[in-house]
């Protein structure tokens, strides 16, 4: 049993400048421990609410309602109550709010809670946090290992001012098989990438929210072709040593029933199309968000048509949402999960999230949001879930890279190797 005496909350701000919260939760046993809550700029219509201020102090984007949710109703319904574990905590947090999507004292409230409690237990027993975590998802099955990094090289869309429409280009290194030659060969890619961008646009690092460089491209294609420049640069093989990934974010230019690529006006067969060529062209691994979130025609038919060369990824299209994920199984629409704890609102509903993504044979993939801090548990949680990736960002940013160092951590600790891709 595990009984809370205190929860506060401050006003903090994320690596976009805008504010989040850090939730700080103290036991009855004297262990005390804060967590901080991430924040995304591409969210999906599904996602639970991130409770904002509105008026006009941070442009409406101050969190001072949710702090005070934490600090007064919540903590005044679980200050003195023995908890169970960590779902018997969230499922008093889930009948607190009483709303389906947390409406009404905010998810960004109850994830904080959420995560602050989970880490003041791990403290309370004397592990580390990965270890503590490994309780809620159970399930989670294979040896021991670390997640492989999906990491951002080149950004676009909502992430980097619209330059091209796609969001992301990801490296995804292939061959090493720990995680400090993973981010050793990463690194390496990342400043051919600038080198490349200062000889064709004569441009320093111009860096989006995930860190990710945003040169002037002409399209988005440009930006794979780049990306596979960058390797052969660094002295690797595309398809050997490294893959590729595209994060689409394709709800955010599909307008009117058509898909408008870069000022290219596309059906869904035509997106179907260009998407299909990419894969064949640079050899991608792995397709997050090709199609617009409710265009659940045009996911099933993507899955269809790439079968298990490539993982078929939804963010938006599912937003950690256990509904969505069983109708996207249903319907044989996607082959990966992009779990986002902040797009459900607990830690709970998430590791759920997470089983029944691999109880259909789906790949996880544990991710990052646009507006992170320096706050390091996304790392522990991959580790602890089994995840088959981890999505944190560039290879840059102190907001990115306390989760990586802490990925580092962990194997100096363990010794586990990096999870292979398949």
């Amino acid at each position: 049993m595990t009984t809370i005496r205190d929860l506060s909350a401050l006003e903090i701000l994320d690596s976009r400048g805008r504010p989040t919260l850090r939730v700080t939760c103290s036991l009855t046993d004297g262990t005390t421990a804060s967590a901080d809550v991430p924040s995304g700029a591409s969210t999906g219509a599904a996602e639970a609410w991130e409770l904002r201020d509105g008026g006009t102090r941070f442009r409406g984007l101050g969190v001072r309602l949710a702090a005070g949710h934490v600090e007064g109703e919540i903590l005044s319904a679980l200050r003195g109550i023995e908890m169970h574990d960590q779902r018997d905590l969230d499922e008093r947090l889930l009948a607190l709010d009483g709303t389906p999507n947390k409406s009404r004292l905010g998810a960004n409230a109850l994830l904080g809670v959420s995560l602050a409690f989970a880490r003041a237990c791990a403290a309370s027993m004397r592990r580390p946090l990965y270890q503590a975590l490994e309780e809620l998802d159970q399930g989670a099955s294979g040896p021991p290992s670390l997640p492989r990094p999906m990491i951002n090289l080149f950004s676009g869309g909502r992430h980097a001012g619209g330059q091209v429409a796609i969001q992301d280009v990801l490296v995804i290194p292939l061959a090493p098989t720990a995680m400090s030659d993973v981010l050793a060969m990463t690194a390496e890619i990342y400043q051919c990438a600038a080198e490349l961008c200062t000889r064709y646009f004569g441009t320093r690092l111009l860096r989006a929210d995930e860190g990710g460089q945003a040169p002037p491209v002409a399209n988005s294609e440009a930006l794979l072709a780049l990306a596979a420049e960058a390797i052969g640069l660094a002295g690797l093989s595309l398809g050997t040593d490294v893959g590729l990934a595209v994060d689409a974010a394709a709800s955010h230019f599909f307008r009117d029933e058509t898909y408008v690529l870069d000022g290219e006006v596309l059906s869904r067969d035509g997106m179907l199309s260009r998407l299909l060529r990419w894969i064949d062209d640079y050899g991608l691994l792995s397709v997050e968000d090709g199609l617009a979130e409710e265009d659940w025609t045009g996911w099933q038919a993507l899955a269809g048509r790439t079968g298990d060369r490539v993982l078929v990824v939804g963010d938006d299209f599912l937003c950690t949402n256990p509904s969505r994920i069983k109708r996207a199984v249903a319907l044989g629409a996607a082959t990966a999960l992009l779990l986002k704890v902040n797009q459900i609102g607990t830690l709970s509903e998430a590791a759920h999230a997470s089983k029944l993504a691999r109880q259909a044979g789906w790949r996880v993939i544990v991710s990052a949001r646009s507006g992170e801090t320096e706050d390091n548990w996304l790392a522990d949680l991959a580790v602890a879930w089994k995840a088959g990736h981890i999505k944190i960002g560039s290879i840059t940013q102190s907001e990115r890279l306390s989760k990586y160092n802490r990925l580092l951590e962990i194997e100096r600790l363990t010794g586990w190797p990096v999870r292979p891709m398949r």
